[in-house]
């Protein structure tokens, strides 16, 4: 096949191990929480965060974005899932793609926020420290996208247009079967990826505190997103006066970043002395040992 023909879709989603099938899309989400956390436990201990404490957040934080997550996709996208005769039990099965970025966003942050009360930390430094991991672990969840070939845009005639399944089910009825289609899950993986240089050289330059680091994460990731969504095909998804309900989301994304980032540079000009709420700080140091009582022993 010509190499100009399109970007081809991959064949297979999956591979069976055994008694055991393992999905890409799972796989690549996977990968790309293990790497957000890598990454963002190596920042949070530069600013003076537990070694280790991350992955106490990231056990509380995941969950509670896998069901947002799937939640929300769900419920914007209820011909796919509520029908009759329809298997509900398939709302469950995340494996075979569909989680909501907003719906984990939001999930989420909850799930992080109560970890971190639990912990003394202050949530804004946690998610500074998380802010370029989580662009990272959506590159990965696009490469999963790609496998599940559930992420295109409009018909286009450009060389790097992707080739889709015409018997997937999202594929456009009415549309011949060789049709091209802008490659979304490319554009955005892009676009995450020069976010993350964008944040990383914005601390290092700025040092993003007090979640600056955040609010520049949503502007990044809700500009894009909402340009992303204007050509994306997704004829079930909700509408709000006319406009696609993601596009509205992710612009109000970027503007809460913006605000974010005035209203903490405000309230804030002062350096953040510790990720640590007063009283509750971590220190390398052991505690010093009652030299007395030990004698008295």
């Amino acid at each position: 096949m010509n190499v100009f023909t399109g970007i081809s879709s991959p064949d297979i989603s999956f591979v069976d191990l055994g008694p055991f099938r393992l999905h890409f899309y799972a796989l690549f989400i996977l990968t790309g929480i293990v790497l957000a956390v890598i990454l963002t436990s190596r920042r949070l201990s530069r600013r003076g965060g537990e070694p280790g404490i991350v992955l106490d957040i990231t056990i509380w934080a995941v969950p509670f974005g896998i069901v947002g997550g799937r939640f929300y996709h769900v419920i914007t996208h209820p011909n796919d899932y509520f029908f009759p005769g329809a298997d509900l039990f398939k709302t469950l099965y995340v494996w075979e793609g569909g989680l909501a970025i907003f719906g984990a966003i939001v999930f989420g942050s909850l799930g992080a926020y109560i970890a971190c009360h639990r912990a003394g930390l202050r949530f804004f430094s946690f998610a500074d420290a998380l802010a370029p991991g989580m662009l990272l672990a959506q590159v990965f969840g696009r490469i999963g996208n790609y496998f599940n070939q559930e992420l295109f845009g409009t018909p286009t005639t450009l060389p790097w247009g992707l080739q889709i399944d015409p018997s997937r089910p999202a594929f456009p009825a009415g549309l011949p079967a060789d049709t091209l289609f802008h490659p979304l899950f490319l554009y955005e993986m892009i676009w995450n990826l020069v976010g993350i240089a964008v944040i990383l050289l914005a601390d290092r330059r700025f040092d993003l505190r007090w979640g600056k680091a955040l609010g520049l994460y949503l502007i990044v990731y809700g500009t894009g997103r909402t340009w992303f969504e204007s050509f994306r095909l997704d004829p079930t998804e909700f509408e709000l006066l006319g406009v696609k309900i993601n596009m509205v989301i992710a612009a109000v994304i970027a503007v809460i970043g913006l605000v974010l980032i005035i209203v903490q540079s405000r309230r804030h000009p002062e350096p953040e002395v510790s990720p640590y709420f007063p009283g509750r700080e971590w220190s390398e140091q052991p505690p010093p040992v009652d030299t007395a009582h030990a004698h008295h022993k």
